[in-house]
C-alpha cells in the first residue's frame, strides 16, 4: 500500500463504521422531536406557524385548534375536526402543500411512550454482547462487524412505515437493531488485539469514537435534514450511507494482518514482533470462562465502562428534546448544540491518547496509572460537569457549556476501560468486551426510563435537575471504584494452556517432593 500503514487504513474505515454504527443509536434521538405532536402548551404556536406554511385562511387555521384523535391503519394521528370524516378538503391542496400538511399529522406519544421508543434499541442489546466476541472469535470480525453494521442500516429503512402503523410496531424494529448491533463492539476488538501493538492501542481505540463524530454531524445534518424535507429521509439516509460504507469495508478491511494482500512486510514484521506471544491461536484457546468471571481486573472495566455509558446514553439519547423544550430551540438549533458536545469528545479523545501512548512509550506511568488516569477523568470530571449542569443548568449558555465539558471529558475513556479490556487479556478480549457490553449496554434503557419517569407529564427544569443528579452520582461513584481498585497488567489466565502446563508442573513437582519425604 506504498507508504500508507494497513493499519492506518483500517483505522479509517473502523472510524467511519463506528460513526455507520451510531447513526442507526440515534437517528430516532433527533427525529422523534419532529415525529410527535407538541405538548399542550406548544400547541397554539405550533399551529400558528405551520398554518402560515400551508397558506389556508384565518377560519381555516381556527379548525386546526379543534384538535381530534384518530387513527389510520393503526396509526395514532392528530387532525382538524372537520378534515377527520373527509379527505376531500386535502385534495385542494398541491403535492407540496400535502407534504406540508403532513407534518401537522403528528403521533400522539407521551414522554413515557417516547422513553420506550427511544430505550428500546437497548431492551436486548446486551443479549448478544457475548456471542459478538465468540462469534468474532470464530468467524473473524470482518463477517461479524460488517453485517451487524450493514443489516442494521437497511432496517432502517422500513422505520418511518412501520411508525405509522403502530409504535408496538416501531419498538419490535429497534430491538431487532439493538440486538444485531450488539455483536460489534466486542467483535472489533477482537481485530484490535490481532493488529495493534500494546503501546498504539489507547490512540488506535480513538477509532472506536468514530461513534462522536457520527453523532456530532448526524445531529446538525438530520435537523437540517428534517426542516428542508421530512423526517423519514433521516433514515434513508442512514440506509445509503451505512450500504456504501459496508463495501468499502469488505475491500479494506481483514481479520489479521498475515491476512492482508497489501500491507507491508516492513509492517507485518513490525506488528508481529510487538505482539509476541501475547496473542496465540484464537481458534484453539479454550474460553477460560471462570478465569473471566471471577477477574477483579474485569469487573473494574465493567464498572468504569458502565459509567461513561451512563453518561453518554444520557446526553445522546435526550439532548435534542432537553434543548427544544427546556430551552426551546428548534429543531436546527437543537441538532447543533446536540451534536457539538460529540465533536469535543472525539477531538479530546485523539489528543488524549496520544498522551497516554507517551506516558507508556517512555514508562512515565504504569499501565495500570495511565488506564485510572484516563477513567478518573472520563468518570469522576464528567460527574463533576453533570453536577454543575443540574445545579446551573437554568441559562442556556451555562447549559451548553457544561454539557460540552461533560461529554468531553468521557472521551479519555478510551484509554481507559476501552484499552485495559485488551490489556489485560488480549486473546479474549472481545469476550471481556462482550461481558463489559452486556452490562455497561444497559444504562441506554435504564436512563431512558428514569428521563421518561421523572419527566412525565412534567417538563421542567427540576425535573431535568433530577436526571443530571442521577448521572452525577452515578459517574462519580463509578470513578472512584475504578481509581481504587482497577488493575490493567496482563492476566495469567490469557494464555490458559500456558497456565494450565504450568500448573501442572507445579502439581507434579509437589507430588514428587511428597514422595521423596514419604
Amino acid at each position: 500500500m506504498g507508504e500508507i500503514q494497513a493499519r492506518t487504513v483500517l483505522w479509517h474505515v473502523v472510524f467511519v463504521g463506528f460513526a455507520i454504527n451510531y447513526l442507526v443509536i440515534i437517528n430516532l434521538n433527533i427525529a422523534i422531536v419532529e415525529m410527535v405532536a407538541p405538548t399542550n402548551h406548544h400547541n397554539a404556536s405550533y399551529l400558528e406557524s405551520s398554518a402560515a406554511k400551508i397558506r389556508i385562511d384565518k377560519t381555516e387555521f381556527n379548525n386546526l385548534r379543534n384538535i381530534t384523535f384518530g387513527k389510520i391503519n393503526g396509526s395514532t394521528y392528530q387532525m382538524p375536526a372537520d378534515v377527520r370524516p373527509s379527505q376531500s378538503k386535502l385534495k385542494e391542496f398541491t403535492e407540496e402543500d400535502k407534504k406540508l400538511q403532513n407534518k401537522l399529522e403528528k403521533f400522539q406519544w407521551n414522554e413515557h411512550q417516547q422513553a420506550l421508543a427511544l430505550g428500546s434499541f437497548f431492551w436486548l442489546h446486551w443479549l448478544t454482547q457475548i456471542p459478538g466476541g465468540i462469534l468474532a472469535k470464530k468467524y473473524g470480525t470482518k463477517l461479524i462487524f460488517g453485517l451487524s453494521n450493514v443489516i442494521t442500516c437497511w432496517i432502517c429503512m422500513l422505520i418511518p412505515l412501520v411508525s405509522y402503523m403502530d409504535l408496538k410496531a416501531l419498538l419490535v424494529l429497534r430491538i431487532i437493531q439493538g440486538l444485531l448491533s450488539g455483536l460489534s463492539w466486542p467483535a472489533m476488538h477482537s481485530m484490535t488485539a490481532k493488529w495493534i501493538p500494546p503501546n498504539e492501542r489507547s490512540k488506535f481505540i480513538t477509532s472506536y469514537f468514530g461513534s462522536a463524530v457520527g453523532v456530532a454531524v448526524a445531529f446538525p445534518l438530520f435537523g437540517c435534514i428534517i426542516h428542508w424535507l421530512w423526517w423519514p429521509w433521516v433514515f434513508y439516509i442512514t440506509t445509503i450511507v451505512g450500504t456504501v460504507w459496508w463495501l468499502a469495508w469488505l475491500y479494506f478491511a481483514y481479520d489479521t494482518p498475515a491476512q492482508h494482500p497489501r500491507i507491508s512486510a516492513k509492517e507485518l514484521t513490525h506488528i508481529e514482533k510487538a505482539l509476541g506471544n501475547t496473542i496465540g491461536n484464537h481458534q484453539t484457546l479454550k474460553i477460560p470462562w471462570k478465569d473471566i468471571f471471577t477477574s477483579r481486573p474485569v469487573w473494574m472495566n465493567v464498572i468504569g465502562q458502565w459509567g461513561g455509558a451512563w453518561s453518554i446514553f444520557t446526553v445522546m439519547t435526550q439532548a435534542p428534546t432537553y434543548f427544544k423544550v427546556i430551552h426551546d430551540w428548534d429543531i436546527r438549533a437543537a441538532g447543533v448544540f446536540s451534536g457539538i458536545p460529540h465533536l469535543l469528545r472525539m477531538i479530546f479523545a485523539y489528543f488524549f491518547s496520544l498522551l497516554a501512548d507517551y506516558l507508556l512509550r517512555n514508562d512515565k506511568l504504569s499501565r495500570t496509572n495511565v488506564r485510572k488516569l484516563a477513567t478518573g477523568i472520563s468518570c469522576i470530571l464528567n460527574g463533576l460537569m453533570m453536577l454543575s449542569l443540574a445545579l446551573l443548568g437554568t441559562n442556556r449558555i451555562l447549559a451548553i457549556t457544561f454539557i460540552c465539558l461533560a461529554t468531553m471529558f468521557q472521551g479519555s475513556g478510551t484509554s481507559g476501560p476501552l484499552s485495559s479490556m485488551i490489556d489485560i487479556a488480549p486473546n479474549f478480549a472481545g469476550i471481556i468486551s462482550g461481558l463489559c457490553g452486556t452490562i455497561g449496554c444497559m444504562p441506554g434503557f435504564l436512563s431512558a426510563f428514569i428521563v421518561g419517569y421523572l419527566t412525565l407529564n412534567n417538563q421542567t427544569f427540576e425535573a431535568w435537575t433530577n436526571v443530571f443528579l442521577v448521572a452525577a452520582a452515578v459517574l462519580c461513584g463509578c470513578g472512584f471504584l475504578y481509581v481504587c481498585f482497577a488493575d490493567s497488567t496482563l492476566q495469567k489466565w490469557n494464555d490458559n494452556q500456558a497456565s494450565t502446563d504450568e500448573d501442572k508442573r507445579e502439581q507434579l513437582m509437589k507430588e514428587d517432593t511428597e514422595r521423596k519425604i514419604s
